[in-house]
């Protein structure tokens, strides 16, 4: 129970336990699953501080959605590998081993 805890507090303020997105990346205490939902969290984040940004409401915080992204595909691409299986039509026909 301990460990859903701390994945729902992580993903409520990433930038708060992690000094840079490739942290969670290497981070082994989630699955990648986990990691893919933190770094979404994250995302969401940083284009909203994007947003802020473009609207001239910045807070002092750079934006990192550059690194987030890149992050993001690279355990995305991983969890994509592992399935196996992934849906190519617009009525869910897919290939195996794709």
């Amino acid at each position: 129970m301990a460990k859903a805890k701390l994945l729902e507090d992580i993903k409520a303020d990433p930038a708060r336990f992690y000094p840079a997105p490739s942290d969670v990346v290497r981070d082994r205490r989630f699955s990648d699953t986990e990691r893919l939902e933190i770094l979404e969290a994250w995302e969401r984040d940083a284009r909203a501080l994007a947003v802020a940004d473009d609207e001239g409401m910045t807070g002092g915080e750079p934006s990192r959605l550059k690194t987030v992204v890149k992050a993001r595909m690279e355990v995305q691409e991983r969890v994509s590998g592992d399935i196996g299986y992934r849906e190519t039509g617009k009525f869910g026909g897919g290939q195996a081993g794709q």
